[in-house]
């Protein structure tokens, strides 16, 4: 049996990691470890959900992390928020339905505000660009 390979240590200090050219994995990880750049991560990860599934699944997963539900962007939207809203306009149908999935996924008080801040009744209501 192989041994299993230990991923290199996160970048802890220094300049901001290059995401632009880190995989979805490598980025998942980043986001994961609570790295001080997890939301430019997650911007990046959000940039791939048009033209890429994996990107999508991923973002909806990391949207149900609590660090993320925590973090705001600015009140009252946190980076589990802004997930959702970049699933929502990600254009795919796959991108759509994991939103949907990732927004079921806060308890109903979280809903109501979301839902309020995108001036929707419901989630299929809701199309924002993500530019």
């Amino acid at each position: 049996m192989a041994a299993e390979k230990t991923p290199p240590p996160l970048p802890r200090r220094g300049p901001a990691p290059a995401v632009d050219s880190m995989t979805n994995a490598e980025l998942t990880r980043l986001i994961e470890a609570e790295h001080p750049y997890r939301g430019r991560a997650l911007f990046e990860l959000s940039d791939r959900i048009a033209t890429d599934d994996d990107a999508a699944t991923k973002v909806a997963m990391l949207s149900r992390l609590s660090s993320l539900r925590n973090a705001r962007v600015f009140d009252p939207v946190s980076l589990a928020w802004s997930a959702i809203i970049a699933l929502l306009a990600g254009g795919t149908e796959h991108a759509r339905a994991s939103a949907y999935e990732a927004f079921g996924a806060l308890d109903v008080s979280e809903q109501e505000k979301f839902l309020k801040y995108l001036e929707v009744a419901s989630i299929e209501e809701a199309h924002p660009r993500y530019a």
